[in-house]
């Protein structure tokens, strides 16, 4: 083998790295998580649904492909994004997945709303009217997600708050609730149980990664 093709080999072989970190389903929901926020070992382990050993297990792996950096706090390591560019290739990811695979978009469709209960994705007239009061945009995410960051103008009231705190939230204007994302099941739940009570609720499909990206890209 000519030594210019074992360079070309070791490059993609190096390229590859990412590709196997990102083959495991919880793999991408743990990427998912730390879009929203720097989170412990334990909380990720318990928000994916996996022991702690399993967690720490597919970690490693985004730890060594470099998409994850850690901290120690005591006994208590915390995982983040190694880079905002990691989140961005989530959100590219998931998009390039939902444009071209049939299976997700049938999986995407069963979980919707009605259509008449999705917002448009007009991010300008939305932002608009949350600008001048005639929506209230409702982040649903747990507070330290919020904190760390969320859209702009929006109100926080974690899912499991909200029906202890619905009479902070006006029924003459529209609710525009959103979560984690396209496949966080929070803010769908938000906007059944504000239905139940009420009020004229929306779903923003949208998290704080899909945001950050460029509107039309």
């Amino acid at each position: 083998m000519d030594n210019g093709r074992q360079i070309k080999d070791m490059l993609y072989e190096q390229v590859a790295r990412i590709g196997k970190a990102i083959s495991s389903p919880k793999r991408l929901e743990l990427i998912e998580l730390l879009c929203q926020a720097e989170k412990a070992v334990e909380t990720l382990a318990q928000e994916a649904s996996i022991s702690m050993k399993l967690a720490s297990a597919h970690l490693r792996e985004l730890r060594n492909a470099r998409l994850v950096d850690t901290r120690r706090e005591g006994k208590n390591i915390f995982y983040r994004l190694a880079d905002k560019r990691v989140a961005d290739f989530w959100v590219n990811v998931h998009s390039l997945a939902e444009d071209r695979l049939v299976e997700l978009q049938e999986a995407l469709h069963d979980l919707s709303l009605l259509p008449d209960e999705l917002v448009p994705n007009d991010r300008e007239s939305l932002m608009k009217a949350a600008r001048k009061g005639e929506v209230v945009v409702l982040d649903v995410r747990p507070v330290d997600e919020y904190l760390t960051a969320h859209l702009p103008f929006a109100r926080s009231i974690p899912l499991g708050e909200l029906k202890h705190r619905l009479a902070e939230l006006p029924k003459d204007r529209p609710i525009v609730a959103y979560c984690r994302g396209p496949y966080c099941l929070m803010a769908p739940d938000a906007v059944a149980l504000l239905k139940d009570e009420g009020y004229s609720a929306h779903l923003l499909r949208d998290g704080v990664a899909e945001w950050a990206r460029p509107s039309g890209n």
